[in-house]
């Protein structure tokens, strides 16, 4: 099974965490117009974790042509990818012509919480936050975070630095 990077992971817990499955709405953690958000749809897609779908669902379409309109689902694989057991279907027997009970729905999984995530949501909450209120939140070293705060500078976030209480706090700054 391949390595999902953090975008992926986000998309594929957002899908899962909906009832049905969908994509879109894409979280609003991730920059829909983004290159790197396209790359990981595209590979989700190639390794049958996500599949196009037709849907009627206004905020579900994720393209349209002509009068039909698709959206992105998460598939059984891209489920097990993330540690979520997908559902088993339940086994036809053609002599029975009664249909089956509905079995109840599995409760859902925890999502996934994934530390560039977190920090990302810390830095975008007014006020931004300091060094120590994001190396508790992580569990990680300073020089960790700070190399954290570089990585997020590397894939084109904004990352400034001011003051609150004689502190020094680092805030993204989303475009608007």
């Amino acid at each position: 099974m391949p390595k999902l990077n953090d975008t992926q992971s986000i998309l594929l817990s957002t899908a899962a965490q909906r009832d049905s499955g969908s994509l879109h709405p894409l979280p609003a953690i991730l920059n829909p117009a983004g290159a790197r958000v396209g790359k990981a749809i595209a590979s989700l897609v190639a390794l049958a974790m996500l599949e196009e779908r037709e849907t009627s669902d206004i905020d579900c379409i994720a393209r349209t042509e002509g009068d039909l309109s698709f959206g992105l689902y998460i598939t059984p694989a891209g489920l097990t990818a993330i540690g979520i057991e997908p559902a088993e279907a339940a086994p036809v027997d053609a002599d029975d012509d009664a249909p089956e009970p509905a079995s109840p729905a599995p409760a859902p999984a925890p999502a996934r919480v994934i530390k560039s995530a977190l920090v990302l949501e810390l830095l975008q909450r007014e006020g931004g936050a300091s060094m120590a209120e994001l190396t508790s939140a992580t569990g990680w070293l300073p020089h960790t975070m700070r190399a954290a705060l570089t990585g997020l500078r590397k894939k084109g976030h904004e990352v400034a630095r001011g003051k609150r209480d004689d502190m020094t706090c680092y805030t993204v700054v989303v475009a608007a």
